[in-house]
């Protein structure tokens, strides 16, 4: 069974979720965790002043196939008609999908040491005292060192007076936070005597330069038409050129990627910072590129750092964060972020092409539409007809749809 669903947006709830445990193999007990709610108990284990939960929509994208492998995708958030137009992206982008690649997970601590006596000095003994060091921070982590990986190496650098002894870690599967906060704070004492300095800071960067994840497709340039794809790649110009654009570029981008991570309870927070701080390295510009080859084909690639764990943290607390996992059938952090690039160049192709094309707003005021009907008191396929009869009218608010309502009980 592949991705490609037909008519999956017109299935009720019920035949969609047959065809996902079909497709992912899941357990009766998997289909009753769909309707799962985290009970106040376990909330209040995860954050402080726990009141309540909060109920998001979780969707599903479908017309995904990355390194040749099929998948359904869970994505969580409140904006209408992202889910859409990234199944819609994805099969553009069919029948070859998308190739990916990631890069090993390698992430970066920071000691900030600040009253460095002799700077030059201090350099010399933790170069000469690397071994240890890493050996020390190796401690740790069993599960890091046998695996082959954990602390593998120094980086020094110079900030307003203060040194900067950078850790390289390799942290699998994992996020990685808690464990190269660890191991910073485990070391820094060692390195405070041998250098005469004293540490402020022992923190992990959210920027992952060392942790990068390329994604590639080919758009049907005959499904698209060689005007719109030539307006695809005029638009990435102009986000190239006008970091206004740029901004709303990317945040398209995080859209898919930030849903993907809701869904699976990763920190979509620390991937923004991530994201957009990498677009700044060389003045803040777009993180995807189009170009066209002979066959007039779109050609669209992203280059993003992306550091997400599974295993450990949330994803292994929530059932529902569980449960999105396996229907996507995720076996490492690698292939993750794989799939993560994956989505965000497809969203990124699907908003540029509606841009591009009959304009942003066409598809989404239809779903905005929609919402507005529900919150003024319609339901079932009232919820269409109320709909419908504002984008008519061209009146989209909830008077109005209170007032379609009343009209349609007479």
């Amino acid at each position: 069974m592949d991705s490609v669903i037909h008519g999956f947006h017109n299935m009720n709830i019920q035949d969609r979720r047959k065809l996902i445990k079909e497709f992912s193999g899941l357990t009766e007990d998997d289909m009753k965790t769909m309707d799962y709610r985290m009970p106040l108990e376990d909330a209040a284990n995860m954050i402080e002043n726990v009141y309540t939960v909060m109920d998001y929509p979780v969707g599903i994208a479908t017309n995904f196939k990355i390194n040749g492998k099929d998948y359904l995708i869970p994505m969580s958030l409140e904006e209408p008609s992202v889910v859409a137009a990234c199944s819609n992206g994805a099969r553009y982008a069919l029948p070859d999908g998308f190739t990916a690649y990631s890069t090993e997970s390698f992430m970066r601590g920071e000691i900030e040491l600040y009253n460095v006596p002799d700077p030059d000095y201090a350099i010399i003994q933790i170069l000469q005292n690397k071994e240890k060091i890493l050996e020390m921070a190796n401690t740790r982590s069993r599960t890091l060192s046998g695996m082959n990986a954990g602390a593998k190496s120094i980086e020094l650098h110079y900030i307003n007076n203060e040194l900067i002894v950078n850790l390289i870690i390799d942290v699998a599967d994992a996020m990685g936070a808690n464990i190269i906060n660890t191991m910073l704070e485990y070391v820094s004492g060692y390195i405070e005597e041998i250098t005469g300095a004293k540490s402020n800071l022992r923190i992990m960067s959210n920027l992952t330069t060392e942790r990068i994840t390329y994604a590639y497709a080919k758009f049907d340039g005959k499904k698209l038409g060689a005007d719109t794809v030539d307006r695809i790649i005029m638009a990435n110009e102009f986000a190239k050129n006008d970091i206004y654009r740029a901004t709303t570029h990317n945040k398209g981008i995080m859209n898919g990627i930030d849903a993907v991570l809701i869904a699976t309870m990763n920190d979509f927070r620390a991937q923004e910072a991530n994201a957009h701080a990498y677009a700044s390295l060389n003045g803040y510009g777009p993180l995807t590129d189009y170009r066209k080859d002979s066959n007039g084909n779109l050609i669209g690639s992203i280059k993003i750092p992306v550091a997400v764990g599974t295993v450990g943290g949330a994803t292994r607390t929530s059932r529902k964060a569980m449960l999105a996992m396996k229907i996507m059938g995720i076996s490492g952090s690698r292939e993750f972020s794989t799939l993560l690039a994956s989505v965000g160049l497809a969203q990124n192709f699907a908003a540029l092409r509606a841009l591009a094309d009959e304009g942003i707003q066409k598809g989404h005021m239809k779903l905005h539409a929609r919402n507005i009907a529900i919150a003024a008191g319609a339901s079932g396929k009232m919820v269409d007809v109320v709909a419908n009869e504002m984008i008519m009218k061209k009146t989209i608010s909830y008077t109005a749809a209170r007032e379609i309502i009343e009209n349609e009980k007479k």
